[in-house]
């Protein structure tokens, strides 16, 4: 069992080369990814993207990629000459407009002027940069996926507490069920008797009360609820349990809301709504798994 919640820190230094890649992750309905990353890792994009979707499933997912490249590489010039041809231009006005102004402008002092001249690596990644990325990255997402597991786990020991709280509030109201007619019974005996001094159809009791005991019946409610409980148990031992203990914890608030509706007991009552604020806390829970 996984968190969603989670960070890695992974860093490859060799060579000359110093990568950092950092993961950080929190809660999504889907799988939810942004890198940021040199622009010499722009063709490395894929790469990471298809690392990440092999560790993590879902969740909003940052990766931060820092580099410090100190190797003596080929570098080439990129000459921009559009804009250089702008200053120029933007020179010749000002004499024009301003004869007392001297045009000293040369192609030193254009060179000279922003992003004329820029400075850019011959090639993108080469193979040493390519491996010390997934090496780095490698780090990042099982440090990533060590904390998720651990936070895993600490959810799960919480929500099988809880589950088993809802399982004994689940036995209490199945043992007090049945009490529920026969209390019926015996209360509308006394008010009958009451009103008719003593003289008690048997026949009309048992009907009213049967039709009580029918109107009030909860045994479907609580069979399916117990069949979740046992679903709940057989669902936590895998790891990717996000999506389906959402849809199991619905079905969950289904059959206490029904037993709820059913009930004509305050002990009952008191039950379910203590188990409809379990099943909640459970809810939000979950809402931190992958």
């Amino acid at each position: 069992m996984f968190s969603m919640t989670g960070y890695g820190k992974g860093v490859c230094r060799e060579n000359g080369i110093e990568i950092t890649v950092e993961v950080k992750s929190v809660n999504n309905r889907y799988l939810d990814l942004a890198i940021k990353s040199p622009r010499v890792f722009l063709s490395q994009e894929e790469l990471i993207r298809s690392a990440v979707r092999n560790s993590i499933s879902r969740g909003h997912v940052d990766v931060f990629v820092s580099l410090r490249d100190t190797r003596e590489k080929e570098k080439s010039l990129y000459l921009d000459l559009n804009l250089a041809r702008s200053y120029v231009n933007a020179a010749g006005e000002l004499t024009k407009n301003f004869p007392e102004l001297k045009n000293d402008m040369s192609v030193v002092s254009v060179l000279r002027l922003p992003d004329v001249l820029k400075q850019e690596e011959a090639a993108g990644a080469d193979e040493a940069l390519t491996a010390a990325l997934k090496t780095a990255l490698e780090l990042a997402l099982k440090a990533h996926k060590e904390m998720r597991l651990a936070e895993g786990e600490r959810l799960k020991t919480d929500l099988i507490s809880r589950v088993q709280t809802i399982a004994n509030l689940r036995k209490e109201i199945a043992e007090r069920a049945p009490l529920i007619a026969l209390e019926y019974r015996k209360k509308l005996t006394e008010r009958i008797e009451e009103y008719l001094s003593g003289k008690v159809e048997e026949t009309r009791i048992l009907t009213e009360a049967a039709l009580f005991a029918d109107k009030c019946n909860i045994d479907e409610e609580l069979t399916r609820l117990s069949s979740h409980i046992e679903e709940f148990y057989n669902i936590s031992g895998s790891d990717t349990v996000g999506r389906k203990l959402d849809f199991l914890v619905q079905e969950f608030n289904r059959e206490c809301n029904t037993i709820c509706s059913k009930s004509n007991d305050a002990k009952i009552t008191a039950c379910a709504l203590e188990m409809k604020n379990e099943i909640e806390k459970v809810r939000e829970q979950i809402q931190n798994l992958e």
